[in-house]
């Protein structure tokens, strides 16, 4: 099964990408990981992209891409994969598709995790995210039991600065700038579902299954 997954900052896209990946047994593909790993582990690509990071330049698609199609061959993802995070944009979308149909690799379907614009907001900037395993609190709605101490590593929790509600505002509107012509680009191929992702987290989970098991 190889998915792609939207969803704005906030909509809980990474939660429920990590429970597909456990419950079907395939991975997780995010760039950020990607470009962290391959810049720490000095491979080719991740030397061009750390060029790139450090003379303040955004990584180019090309490179991205190449990592992407890269880890996609891997022996883990023969049963598929989950895209967590790419493509951002159009450009992007229609760059990827074809490199993925020539590796005999077709997408199956693209979720998208959709939450209103009010809640988004609400939830990022409640966000506290733990700096020793990563794990993300709410203040608002799930917040530590233990004030400032992370429930699963013991780690100090902390308030990201740019998680104030002007900088997550602005965040949010470049997103819905750069992901609407990407909704329209894959429901045009048939191929997306809209899933609410204003509900409990299980239950979220469960309609993803269900999705997934009827476009196999």
């Amino acid at each position: 099964m190889r998915i792609i997954f939207l969803g704005a900052p906030g909509s809980g896209k990474g939660t429920q990408s990590k429970l597909l990946a456990e419950r079907f047994h395939i991975p997780q593909v995010s760039t950020g990981d990607l470009l962290r790993a391959a810049v720490a582990n000095q491979t080719p690509l991740g030397l061009k992209a750390k060029a790139t990071m450090d003379a303040g330049e955004l990584v180019a698609d090309e490179i991205v891409l190449d990592m992407i199609v890269e880890r996609t061959q891997a022996r883990d993802a023969a049963d598929g994969f989950i895209l967590d995070g790419f493509p951002r944009n159009l450009d992007q979308a229609k760059a990827l598709d074809p490199m993925l149909e020539q590796m005999g690799k077709p997408l199956d379907r693209v979720l998208s995790l959709d939450v209103a614009l009010d809640e988004l907001t609400r939830r990022l900037a409640g966000r506290l995210i733990c700096q020793g395993c990563g794990q993300i609190f709410n203040r608002f709605s799930s917040p530590p039991k233990l004030e400032g101490v992370c429930d699963r590593c013991g780690a100090r929790v902390i308030h990201r600065d740019d998680d104030n509600e002007k900088t997550v505002v602005k965040r949010l509107q470049v997103y819905e700038q750069q992901t609407k012509p990407l909704i329209r680009y894959y429901e045009e191929k048939d191929m997306l579902t809209h899933v609410s992702g204003e509900k409990d987290i299980q239950e979220i989970f469960q309609t993803l299954v269900k999705v997934i098991a009827e476009a196999a």
